[in-house]
């Protein structure tokens, strides 16, 4: 069976005037715009450090890339303070705009290069960047780095000495990122930071602590109550009073020499593109490789939906539509497991024992998607494609190749799996971290006596009514379209950025009564098509 799920379709003036009066001579010494008084108020911004994770390094489109990190927030905010007395803002450079990285002059596995929108198909698709990427891990900089954005990074990862360590590396317990330029082996990212002795800094961190969790379709565990992070799985959620603990070390630290700053609280994750653009109900009976087969896949579970309903649950139905779309087939770990009781049933209505199993297994936590569930970005590769582990489990089962393949199409006849689905049961740990985390932020921002951005608040707005502009455009939250995220989902786009950047320069003239140029989003990209 094709796939059946497609991407949505994409779609200066410069005025010289001049005059001639006879009666008096043309003074040719240009005339200079009056030049605008910013100051930095009772900031200092003659050393900023700003320190966080992807979102303050800048990356974009699932990689970090030159382009990407001279567009940063963070690289905006240092532009802007230049002009009111900022000094020379260092960041630790990839060394291309492929965003790949290389460890021994091989690819390292998982750190790909970015994505480009591909029109090979006949619709605007993301496909990685073709090419070897040359930024290799093992070479290190000489800093110290202004930019101490660590892509990939949690909460707790900031304090933990080693994370910059080549050769912790090769055992999973470092950040290729931040090895190449941690100022020693055994260096921690909050250390780094807080011995360039900043005037001002910026902390936005946090995002990973939950995000990891929900772009996983809830994969990992919810850590509350665990105030061991070293027992945490990379897909987990970090125990709140971790989260707070952690927190105020790193304000401890930064503030210790009375440096100003401006911290930033986390948005709601599952607004973002990567859990909005693939919806519940994606097949349609239009399409020619999903519609002629509706009746045999009704038929197909007529059986097994009598036994929902003698179970007592028949709203684990599975039915497709003939004048709508369908929902896809989802497994849902938070329902009771009726493996057993299907296969019972089944058997007892004259079913084989092998087959019987075999779709007890299959469908013991099935049903169909509904509005309340998440389809992860990444899920529309796989949806009516062949799950080949499926195909291959069922085949050492007994099953025939030729019905193991009619059992194994991801979304139709085999449930598509946890890493693929937000249940709203795993919404609800993320909506709960998020709001124990904000808690933390806003209350150690005031605790402190530092500028709060209310992140959360401008990219809900993105996601909702959109963000107007000055050219009568509006930044949405929309894939692809909207000109806020780039094209993995989940990052910001460089104008994006540039409205985050807006909200900081407004909070810290507000806080430290300050006077800043502002940024222009449009004069950054939407999209990067190339």
């Amino acid at each position: 069976m094709k796939k059946i799920l497609a991407l949505l379709a994409f779609f200066g003036l410069f005025i010289i005037s001049c005059s001639s009066d006879d009666s008096a001579p043309i003074d040719p010494t240009p005339t200079e715009p009056t030049p605008e008084n910013y100051t930095a108020g009772s900031a200092d911004f003659s050393n900023y450090v700003a320190v966080g994770n992807s979102l303050t390094a800048g990356y974009s489109d699932g990689a970090l890339f030159l382009d990407g990190q001279e567009n940063s927030y963070a690289n905006m905010l240092a532009g802007s303070f230049a002009q009111a007395g900022g000094g020379e803002f260092k960041i630790p450079l990839m060394a291309d705009n492929l965003g790949g990285l290389t460890l021994g002059g091989e690819k390292l596995e998982g750190f790909d290069n970015r994505f480009i929108l591909s029109f090979a198909s006949g619709s605007p698709t993301p496909v990685r960047l073709e090419g070897a990427g040359s930024t290799e891990v093992s070479t290190i900089l000489s800093g110290p780095f202004n930019n101490m954005g660590v892509p990939g990074a949690k909460i707790f990862h900031l304090a933990a000495p080693g994370y910059g360590s080549l050769e912790a590396l090769a055992l999973g317990a470092a950040n290729p990122y931040f090895v190449r330029f941690a100022s020693s082996p055994g260096a921690t990212i909050i250390g780094d930071a807080v011995a360039q002795n900043p005037t001002f800094f910026s902390l936005w961190i946090g995002n990973n602590d939950i995000l990891s969790y929900a772009t996983s379709g809830g994969s990992g565990v919810d850590q509350a109550g665990n105030l061991d992070p070293s027992t945490y799985g990379s897909s987990d959620i970090t125990d709140p009073n971790v989260f707070a603990s952690v927190y105020d070390q790193l304000l401890q630290g930064l503030t210790a020499n009375g440096a100003g700053g401006v911290v930033a609280n986390l948005p709601n994750v599952t607004a973002v593109p990567y859990f909005t653009t693939v919806p519940f109900a994606p097949l349609s009976p239009t399409n020619p490789d999903f519609g002629p087969q509706i009746p045999t896949l009704n038929q197909s579970f007529a059986g097994l939906n009598q036994v929902f309903a003698a179970l007592q649950v028949p709203e684990r139905s599975i039915v497709f539509a003939t004048d709508a779309a369908s929902a896809v087939v989802i497994k849902d770990e938070s329902l009771p497991d009726l493996s057993a009781q299907i296969t019972g049933a089944l058997m007892q209505g004259g079913l084989d024992q092998g087959t019987a199993t075999v779709l007890g297994l299959l469908y013991g936590q099935a049903r169909q998607a509904n509005e309340n569930d998440l389809i992860v970005l990444t899920a529309r590769n796989e949806i009516a494609t062949l799950n080949e582990t499926a195909f291959a489990t069922l085949q050492s089962l007994g099953v025939p190749a030729a019905n193991a393949g009619q059992l194994s199409v991801n979304g139709i006849t085999y449930p598509l799996e946890d890493q693929w689905v937000l249940t709203p049961a795993e919404q609800a740990a993320v909506a709960t971290a998020t709001e124990k985390f904000n808690a933390t932020i806003s209350g150690l921002a005031q605790q402190y006596g530092l500028g709060f951005v209310d992140a959360n608040a401008v990219l809900s707005k993105a996601a909702g009514e959109g963000i107007p502009l000055s050219d009568g455009s509006t930044i949405t939250a929309t894939f692809a379209t909207g000109g806020g995220f780039s094209l993995d989902g989940v990052h910001l786009s460089p104008r994006g950025y540039a409205l985050i950047a807006n909200e900081f320069i407004k909070t810290i003239e507000t806080t430290y009564d300050a006077n800043l140029p502002e940024i222009d989003p449009l004069e950054y990209k939407g999209l990067y098509i190339n």
